[in-house]
This record gives structure tokens, sequence and C-alpha cells, in this order.
């Protein structure tokens, strides 16, 4: 059974999750987006028939499903206008840049007894479920520590930075609310929530924008102990994971798509898992799934309420950078 699916803002994300829907070959699309020459255009690419410039006139026709990519100010406000005409709702990251009108969102889900998932698309990265399952499996004992290392030349792939959401924290600029957002949510999935964090951030190298493009951040999950630093300035774009357990370490090479486990004393590291990923399947395994757990009314891969957590979490670490204190997410 094909169902409609809306896409709300057809900027560089939503043409994306336009084009992975798109290769499930399991829907049928709508767009909307409030530039009327680029919904044109947008529409004319991809074939689609069904085109609207407001919300408004969407919900005249209602989707069976929302995909809100939209700067994270507007998600809320949205997933609310959708979640109370009984559409079932996945939403860009960050859930949002406040916790505004969150208790009336999840009435509406609750309400209208939706699925509302947050699209962390790096919960469908193999190499990440693996390790998930690892730890879950308890294989290697508690983990102890957690450390993440990752950049990217952000000019490079989105040489309009200075123009859209990214150059203003109000809309969910800025490095910790669109890049370290992703690791920090792969890293609760793992370990569990967030209890504690202090965070150094700073504008280092973009030119044209003032919001944070390096971030240090120290992190408690209870007993286990983060660490994660990003970049988004530097030439190799490289993402690196290092869980140690009790008995044993995990390194996962998210660029490489490989992950390692060692577990003696001066042995060698061993080969977990290698795959073949190319630029899109993440995206389209995510949609697959979203429409899986649709149909099958169960819980998304990343729940409201885990976003929700990943949302403090990235607040806190926007007011730690400013006291340079510690703060507690208990």
């Amino acid at each position: 059974m094909f169902k409609k699916v809306l896409i709300v803002g057809v900027g560089s994300i939503g043409n994306r999750h336009l084009r992975c829907f798109l290769k499930t070959k399991r829907v049928r699309l709508a767009i909307c987006d409030s530039d009327v020459a680029l919904t044109e255009s947008v529409a004319k690419r991809y074939g689609v028939k069904e085109l609207y410039t407001s919300l408004e006139n969407a919900l005249e026709n209602p989707p069976d499903i929302a995909v809100i990519c939209t700067p994270a100010h507007l998600h809320i406000p949205m997933g609310i206008q959708l979640a109370e005409s009984g559409v079932d709702l996945m939403i860009e990251k960050p859930l949002s840049t406040t916790c505004d009108n969150l208790v009336r969102l999840n009435r509406a889900v609750d309400d209208n007894h939706l699925t509302c998932g947050v699209a962390y698309v790096l919960r469908h990265h193999p190499c990440l479920i693996d390790v998930h399952k690892i730890v879950a499996s308890n294989r290697f004992g508690a983990p102890l520590q957690l450390t993440l290392t990752s950049g990217q030349h952000f000019p490079y792939y989105r040489p309009a930075y200075r123009e859209i959401y990214y150059a203003d924290h109000k809309t969910g600029g800025g490095a910790i609310q669109d890049a370290l957002t992703h690791m920090m949510n792969a890293s609760q999935w793992l370990l569990g929530p967030t209890t504690s964090l202090i965070c150094d951030a700073d504008h280092l190298s973009l030119d044209g924008v003032s919001v944070e493009d390096t971030v240090h951040v120290l992190a408690r999950h209870g007993n286990t102990m983060a660490s994660l630093t990003l970049n988004q300035f530097q030439a190799p774009n490289e993402s690196t994971l290092m869980l140690n357990f009790q008995r044993g370490t995990i390194r996962v090479e998210f660029h490489r798509n490989h992950w390692h486990f060692c577990d003696t004393p001066q042995g060698e590291w061993n080969l977990g898992a290698s795959y073949e990923i190319d630029r899109d399947d993440l995206f389209i395994d995510q949609a697959n799934v979203f429409l899986d757990h649709c149909l099958n009314q169960t819980g998304p891969t990343c729940s409201l309420a885990e976003a929700t957590h990943t949302l403090n979490t990235n607040l806190a670490m926007l007011r730690s950078t400013k006291s340079q204190h510690w703060i507690d997410l208990t």
C-alpha cells in the first residue's frame, strides 16, 4: 500500500529526503516550500505532481506522513500543526532550538496515536548498529570511556553556509546544533542519557559567521566518561569513535565504514565488519524503517523523548560554553 509523504522544506536536506523516499518505491510524494521558484524547480527535477507553497494548503489534502526539513526553529510549530491533523511525523535533527511547545507536540502525537521520529541518521549506520548490539550483549563488559574525534571542511560541503540556517543559533546554526548533535545523539544511543557535561566551543575559522565552528565537550553518561571533539574547517572529512570497555576496545572509523576491536593487551586490531555504503544508503534505510514503523505502529528509531534529551543536551552545551561550568542534566 502506497503512503502519501509530504516533504516540508525542499532545500538541501529536503532534496535528499525526497530523493531517498522515492528510492523506496513505496510512496507517492508531495512537496511544500514557501519559495515558489524552488518548489517548482524541485518538482520538475523529481517529477512530483503535487506541490504546495504553504502548509495550510497542503493540509487541505492531508498526507499520511510528513518529513519536516525546515530550519530547526520551525520544527515544533509545524509538527504541532501536522500532528493535530493526524499526520505521522519524521522531523529533521535537531528537534528544535528551544523546548517551547514540546508538551503540546507530545500531546498531539499521543492523542492521535501517531508515529513521530527524529532523523538522527547515524542510528542507521551499520557500524553503529553493530556497536549498539555489542554494548547490549555485554560482550566486552560495561563501557567505561568513549572518545570521538570528528571534522570536515564545511564550506566545501555547504558553500552557502553564510546564507542559510547555519549562521544563527536561533535557526539551528553553529557546530553544536548542526554537526555535533549527530555524535551526541549516537553516544546517548550507545551509553544512555547524558547526565552531566562541560563544554568549550568557539569560532576559530569560518568566514562570514560568528557561531562556533569548533567544540570540545566532556560528558558523563552515568558512570561512563566521554570526550567529544569536532571542528568544521579541517581538510579531511573524518570521524573516529573509540569505546573502551572492561575487557576490550572498539574503534569505529565512520569515514571508512568499518570497525575493529582489540581485546588482549598488546594484541592486534581485529576487523569487526566493513561495509560498502553509497551516499544515500543510510537515508534510504531510514526512510524504509520509518515507513515500517508507521505501518506497524511501532516506536521509531529515535523517539521524540530521546530527541528531546538530545535537544536539552545541545542547549546545555551552549549554556556551558558561556558559563564554563558543568551542567547537570539529571
